[in-house]
């Protein structure tokens, strides 16, 4: 899974974006180069209604790893953007008026807004601990468990492929059908030797549907009542025999085991200090700000 940020970093990086699109594309705005410096070393590489993009900005785009083909063509597109830009930028300006004073204001809101979050990244980065234990997992699970509800079916179980003229395929269908840790030798041997595809990891929660992928199971119609009337499922196409023996089930709908949601309940106890640590960074620094009397509020 991908990690998940706390809604300050989701907030703080909305923001960011928004105002660095928002400072690239007004030229009235911001100039990039310097007014000293010599056109005649910077040429102008493309002009729209007196803005200018100069030689010097191209330096900017990032062709590192490119070879000269591909570099041309990265720069080529920035320059066929920045026309577009300045084009809309141009039109936008013709129909319509705009309130450059809080548009500046939108600006350092912006700004700050980033500073902040730099601010915050770089705290978290220095002193946000991401280890999580065993015993909070489990309290948290044993307190959020209706949160965890299944959406789809997830099963532990043993999963063979083998080649339908494989002479271990009888030895197979005389081993799975026994009890859970009998024979398991004797099965992971025959895995090991003669599977072109097999997962064996009986303590491991999987959904149904990754471990039926590209199996004849995957189209069948009633996957609950297949589940729930065999523990030994065997079928075939026309050169493997795909062999799933089910030890255990849980249906949509139903709580999943803890071991199942560890990953995500990690990942939210994480986002839960994250957010803990930042609200009370954010709380020592008024309440220092505060004592000092670094600031008024005027009523």
């Amino acid at each position: 899974m991908k990690k998940r940020r706390s809604t300050i970093e989701w907030s703080l990086t909305k923001l960011s974006v928004l105002g660095f699109l928002f400072i690239i594309s007004s030229c009235d705005l911001f100039e990039f180069r310097s007014t000293e410096e010599d056109d005649d070393d910077n040429p102008i590489v493309a002009e729209v209604n007196g803005s200018e993009l100069r030689q010097s900005e191209l330096k900017l785009v990032s062709t590192i790893g490119m070879n000269s083909s591909d570099s041309t063509a990265m720069i080529n597109r920035y320059v066929q953007s920045w026309v577009r830009k300045q084009l809309m930028i141009r039109e936008a300006t013709k129909s319509m008026a705009f309130d450059e004073a809080e548009i500046n204001r939108k600006l350092l809101d912006y700004k700050y807004t980033l500073m902040v979050y730099e601010f915050e990244k770089a705290f978290l980065e220095e002193n946000l601990d991401e280890s999580i234990s065993n015993q909070e997992i489990e309290a948290y699970y044993k307190q959020n468990q209706e949160n965890f509800s299944l959406k789809e079916i997830i099963v532990r179980c043993n999963f063979l492929k083998m080649d339908k003229s494989s002479n271990q395929n009888r030895n197979l269908e005389r081993l799975l059908p026994r009890p859970e840790g009998s024979q398991s030798d004797a099965i992971n041997e025959i895995a090991l030797k003669y599977a072109n595809n097999y997962f064996l990891e009986d303590s491991t929660w999987i959904r149904f549907e990754d471990i039926i992928l590209n199996t004849p199971l995957a189209d069948h119609p009633n996957k609950v009542g297949l589940i729930k009337s065999n523990s030994v499922i065997n079928v075939e196409d026309d050169r493997y025999k795909y062999y799933f023996r089910i030890l255990e089930y849980k249906l949509q709908d139903q709580i999943p085991p803890v071991e199942f949601v560890k990953e995500e309940i990690s990942k939210i106890l994480v986002n839960k200090k994250r957010v803990g640590l930042i609200e009370q960074f954010q709380k020592e620094i008024y309440n220092r700000a505060l004592e000092n009397n670094e600031f008024k509020i005027y009523e």
